[in-house]
């Protein structure tokens, strides 16, 4: 492997909250909240908040739905995710945006084990 083959894509992703029209939100959102997450940063719009407990439940499945995933894998196809309150119709959709390249030796100090 040399220096020119030290590169990853990962998708940038945007967090929408789905509120169907007339519906009783609980978990502090509104129609148009969302957020946006470029390689490991969380982008929110200004003066926008984000529920910790609806962050809480799609926090694991962005590091998954960031990567490149088969067809036929239902982290490519599934986008909608439940509000985490069982009382809230709200949903949080996840889609994917752009790829971005990042360097491996840019994102952490551990060095990739060298090609036999």
């Amino acid at each position: 492997m040399s220096a020119a083959d030290d590169f990853f894509d990962l998708y940038d992703l945007r967090v929408d909250v789905v509120v169907p029209e007339g519906a009783r939100v609980l978990c502090g959102a509104r129609p148009g909240d969302h957020f946006e997450l470029r390689g490991e940063m969380l982008h929110l719009p200004p003066g926008q908040g984000f529920s910790i407990y609806s962050l809480a439940t799609v926090l694991p499945l962005l590091a998954a739905k960031q990567r490149a995933t088969h067809p036929n894998d239902w982290m490519t196809t599934d986008t909608d995710i439940a509000c985490p309150d069982p009382n809230c119709p709200t949903r949080l959709r996840i889609s994917r945006l752009g790829l971005r390249r990042f360097r491996h030796g840019e994102t952490t100090a551990v060095r990739r084990p060298e090609a036999p």
